[in-house]
């Protein structure tokens, strides 16, 4: 379950080098001024994760700019540096998204050295009662985007009541927008619930969950997540699951294929496990609609695969 994952998510790599960049950002964001919006200027909002800012774009149209952190689909996100670029940003935003759940601890930091006023912030860890500890991969979890995207509406709103009907239409039509991939979910878990998968991360762990998959390998997951060593057994355990077909997918986070991943792909291959990727930023050019659909849909082949191979 969600609940084993420890006490923080604390991207390890690039907290080392976030100090330095934070005092560099600082000194940039206090030369900024204040001045106010004009009338018929789109919003700045500022979000960490660019399926946030997809979120805000797709509710705002034309009426925000928007400013992604973290949107390159083939950076390691747990590779991210601050710089004064981010500061700067943050400086002249109307509304703030991220994550929380330490998942972007940096962000807190960056916001706290920002003195700009009238910001409006918003956390999805905080509208979906999740904390550090939990696993902080959110936007698999089904109930995060419709609290986020209704939390964005209201922000946006009250910053620009002037397109508060824009808002309001946009929101439902994106609430609505959500349905087919609550449909998948729902076909999948008839299909295949209590189906024992296993992953390098803990990545899909929600949409895993609501699926009502069986997850395996939880503490290889959580070791692989912190940068941490998993321990000898850990690893035994994972690849006796591969080697004796165990597990029907391995889904792994193909923005982190590091050596022992490596390996475990080498060895589902071998055993002739079907594999699937995810990955923690939506790809360019695509909504996150047809993110979570097309990596549903990418099970859901696994998933069949698996089974046909089973029944040969």
């Amino acid at each position: 379950m969600n609940t084993l994952l420890p006490a923080s998510r604390p991207l390890r790599r690039a907290a080392r080098r976030l100090a330095a960049a934070l005092a560099v950002a600082t000194t940039a964001a206090f030369g900024f001024s204040t001045a106010a919006r004009a009338q018929d200027a789109p919003v700045p909002v500022v979000a960490a994760e660019n399926f946030y800012g997809d979120v805000v774009k797709q509710i705002g149209g034309s009426h925000v700019a928007v400013t992604s952190i973290l949107s390159n689909p083939d950076q390691d996100p747990h590779l991210f540096e601050a710089s004064p670029k981010t500061a700067r940003a943050l400086q002249h935003a109307r509304i703030v998204v991220y994550n929380g759940a330490d998942y972007d601890p940096w962000m807190e930091k960056l916001l706290g050295a920002s003195q700009a006023t009238g910001r409006t912030t918003i956390v999805a860890a905080n509208l979906v009662g999740k904390k550090a500890g939990d696993n902080p991969h959110l936007w698999y979890e089904p109930d995060t985007m419709p609290a986020v995207a209704r939390a964005v509406g209201a922000a946006l709103a009250a910053a620009d009541p002037a397109h508060k009907s824009v808002y309001d239409a946009n929101l439902a039509t994106f609430i609505a927008s959500l349905q087919p991939i609550d449909a998948k979910v729902a076909a999948l878990r008839s299909r295949y619930h209590g189906a024992p998968v296993t992953a390098t991360e803990p990545v899909f762990g929600y949409m895993a969950d609501a699926i009502g998959l069986d997850m395996r390998n939880l503490r290889f997951q959580l070791a692989t997540m912190n940068d941490t060593e998993a321990s000898p057994s850990d690893i035994a355990a994972f690849e006796r699951d591969l080697r004796e077909r165990r597990v029907r997918v391995l889904i792994y986070n193909s923005q982190a294929t590091e050596a022992l991943t490596r390996r475990m792909l080498g060895l589902a291959k071998q055993s002739k496990v079907p594999t699937m990727s995810v990955t923690e930023t939506e790809p360019e050019n695509t909504r996150f609609q047809q993110w979570m659909l097309t990596q549903l849909d990418a099970l859901d082949h696994a998933l069949a695969a698996s089974g046909a191979a089973t029944n040969q």
